[in-house]
């Protein structure tokens, strides 16, 4: 996989679906830069850095996590710097971490076939909790990129973050547009919310986790066809 830059401040490395890898956001700010979740594991991050290195794009100094899932969030341990995630994701890690120490990592890697590829070469399940956290929304400002990150209702998890870049009109929607795993289902009116949430953001630019960049009117429709 190869990073690709979206615009001036905002950098993709694309989501696999063999190994059910999610899209990892890079946003190069003035004084720092962050990176938008964690990666599956230690392996997919790297890969992620190596890329980072390649393009002379300095590594984040922070990784903002969109929700606890374990593709976005099980590579915490290998991250540059510092991690932030919301209230109720590190609430969703701790418990997870404490249910894999209790039943091993078998428990882990027979939840579907995708984590046993990502972890077929043997390397170890780590499971981190973000070093800060917040609740509701959050700005912060990276020099000459204000990002802005809040919690929304949304049919995936409940713990859904976004990231907002008013000056790019692009907006990080991770997993919030998906069902809930493993049926995928999803909640009408959780659906509507999310919908009414997206469209109040102003982006132009929509990126879920496991697709291609979409606009704001492409996502709107599919999440009134499928809710």
């Amino acid at each position: 996989m190869e990073l690709y830059q979206l615009t001036d401040r905002v950098w993709i490395y694309p989501f696999e679906e063999e190994r059910d890898r999610p899209n990892l956001g890079y946003i190069r700010g003035d004084r720092w830069s962050l990176a938008i979740d964690a990666g599956h594991s230690a392996a997919h991050t790297r890969a992620f850095y190596r890329e980072l290195e390649e393009a002379a794009l300095p590594l984040p100094a922070l990784t903002v996590l969109t929700h606890w899932h374990w593709d976005h969030t099980f590579g915490m341990h290998a991250v540059h710097g510092l991690t932030l995630a919301g209230r109720r994701t590190n609430d969703h890690l701790a418990a997870f971490k404490k249910r894999l120490e209790a039943e091993g990592r078998e428990m882990f890697l027979s939840m579907h076939e995708s984590i046993r590829r990502e972890y077929a070469d043997g390397q170890p399940v780590v499971v981190t909790l973000a070093d800060l956290t917040f609740t509701g929304e959050m700005a912060l400002d990276p020099g000459g990129c204000p990002v802005r990150l809040f919690g929304t209702e949304a049919p995936h998890t409940d713990d859904s973050t976004l990231i907002l870049l008013p000056e790019q009109k692009t907006l990080f929607l991770g997993d919030a547009a998906g069902g809930v795993f493993p049926t995928w289902e999803k909640d009408p009116a959780l659906c509507k919310k999310l919908m009414d949430t997206i469209a109040a953001t102003g982006a132009e630019t929509v990126l879920e986790s496991h697709w291609t960049p979409q606009s704001r009117e492409e996502l709107l429709a599919d999440l009134m066809e499928e809710g």
